[in-house]
Parts: structure tokens; C-alpha cells; sequence
């Protein structure tokens, strides 16, 4: 097993600034596509997940996105305002809301993928189809553990 230290001789050695200015790149790409459509990407990625699954309780998804509560009530009240989601009483718990998208929240699925995915395809053109999949797994495996 090969050494594992890291010593900090320069800045660009440290793995915090390399991922922080690699998500900055990344973030003001995914900004830039979605304020198209007025959706931050933090919004997206909860449309997102109600696209998946319509009707998911507020907790629900923050912990599914790793949203903290106020993060989560919050980019909900966005949505909301923005005419995107609604929340329902939960017929079973009626002290729990369940999101829903509204037909303007579902009409922005295509468009808003077709976006993300440009992204995506502008990122990943950036390496070999190997080196793709093993950042994937390197940032899954980080980011998701």
C-alpha cells in the first residue's frame, strides 16, 4: 500500500481547495444553464428528486439531497413561490406536508435534464471515458458516505 500522506508544500496540494474551486466550476456551469428558467441548482436538484417521486415528505427529502431543515424549508418556499411545487397535508399525519410538483414543476423536467446533462457532457469531455467513471466513483464515494 503506497503512503497515504499529504504534505502541504503549496495550496494546490490541498485536496479542500482543489474540490472547492472543482465544485465552484462545476456550480457556476449548472447556475449558468439553469437561470434560464429562473431554478438555482440547488432548486434543480430537489425538483429533481420529486421527479423520481412525486409526494415525498419535507424530511424526506432533505435527507435523501443531505439538506439540512432550515436549507430545505427554505429552497421549498422558493419553489413554491416560483409556482413550481405545492405542499399537502399528509393524509396520514396531518402534522407533515408532502411536496408535490405543480404541471409547471413537471413541464420543467426535459428542458432543466437537457441542461444538466450539457453540463455534465461539458465535464466529463474533460477525460478519458475511464478517468469518468473513476471520478463518479472517487466523488460518490466521498461526497456520499
Amino acid at each position: 500500500m503506497a503512503n497515504k500522506e499529504v504534505h502541504m508544500d503549496r495550496i494546490e496540494d490541498c485536496y479542500g481547495f482543489l474540490l472547492g474551486k472543482a465544485y465552484q466550476k462545476v456550480w457556476q456551469m449548472e447556475k449558468a444553464a439553469l437561470s434560464t428558467y429562473g431554478v438555482t441548482p440547488v432548486q434543480f436538484i430537489l425538483l429533481h428528486a420529486l421527479w423520481e417521486k412525486d409526494g415525498q415528505k419535507g424530511v424526506e427529502l432533505g435527507a435523501r439531497l443531505r439538506l439540512d431543515g432550515a436549507t430545505i424549508t427554505g429552497v421549498l418556499d422558493r419553489l413554491e413561490k416560483l409556482e413550481l411545487i405545492e405542499r399537502r397535508s399528509d393524509p396520514n399525519d396531518r402534522r407533515t406536508n408532502l411536496i408535490f410538483l405543480t404541471p409547471k414543476g413537471k413541464e420543467l423536467e426535459k428542458p432543466l435534464n437537457q441542461l444538466t446533462e450539457e453540463v455534465n457532457n461539458a465535464v466529463i469531455s474533460l477525460f478519458s471515458e475511464e478517468e469518468a467513471k473513476l471520478l463518479k466513483n472517487m466523488l460518490t464515494k466521498l461526497g456520499l458516505s
